[in-house]
């Protein structure tokens, strides 16, 4: 998973209205539930399906920590999808987006001013066509550089363009080496 996508989930699991299962069998009961059987289960974490029915059953009380981290990252990816469906649209027709990051930003831009690309630490309110790109973006499972150049665009039209009041010869601006990105919506 890619820097925006993961900044992506992080903000969706933010307005989540109830907590997810905690314990692990509360968390594999959930994801029997979700995905039909403990073998598809097992296949999602990476273990046998009678180690997922032991711990459905209670037999186990405790998963080694790489797999409770995967058990913990496969639930919450699939709860409330119908919470952040509701809020990711909300985001792409009224509300924007906010990102907060530092990374290193370079653009290509005219004759006798520098290109050179250097670090950045900026927060942003894009506006709601590029929420909406992002999140169409990811929908159709594109890669990290594609969605990366959806908040480039979206960062060189508000903040370096300035909504076009300035730096008007300004034509692309990349997003390199990403220090931190946490987004809002």
């Amino acid at each position: 998973m890619g820097e925006i996508e993961a900044a992506l989930d992080r903000a969706g699991q933010e307005h989540f209205t109830k907590t997810p299962p905690k314990t692990l069998k509360g968390q594999i009961g959930y994801l029997i539930r979700q995905l039909g059987t403990a073998r598809a289960v097992a296949e999602q974490i990476g273990v046998t399906a009678d180690s997922v029915n032991r711990y459905r059953r209670g037999a186990r009380k405790h998963a080694r920590p790489d797999v409770a981290a995967r058990i913990d990252a496969a639930v919450h990816t699939r709860w409330q999808p119908q919470v952040r469906r509701r809020r990711q649209k909300q985001a792409a027709t009224t509300g924007g987006i906010t990102i907060e990051t530092c990374a290193r930003f370079g653009y290509t831009a005219p004759v006798g001013t520098t290109d050179d690309g250097r670090f950045r630490r900026l927060t942003a309110h894009l506006p709601p066509a590029y929420a909406r790109r992002l999140f169409d973006a990811q929908d159709t499972g594109a890669p990290d550089t594609q969605l990366r150049q959806v908040v480039a665009d979206g960062l060189k039209d508000v903040y370096f363009q300035d909504g076009g009041t300035r730096a008007a010869g300004l034509s692309e601006v990349q997003l390199t080496d990403i220090d931190y990105l946490d987004l809002d919506y």
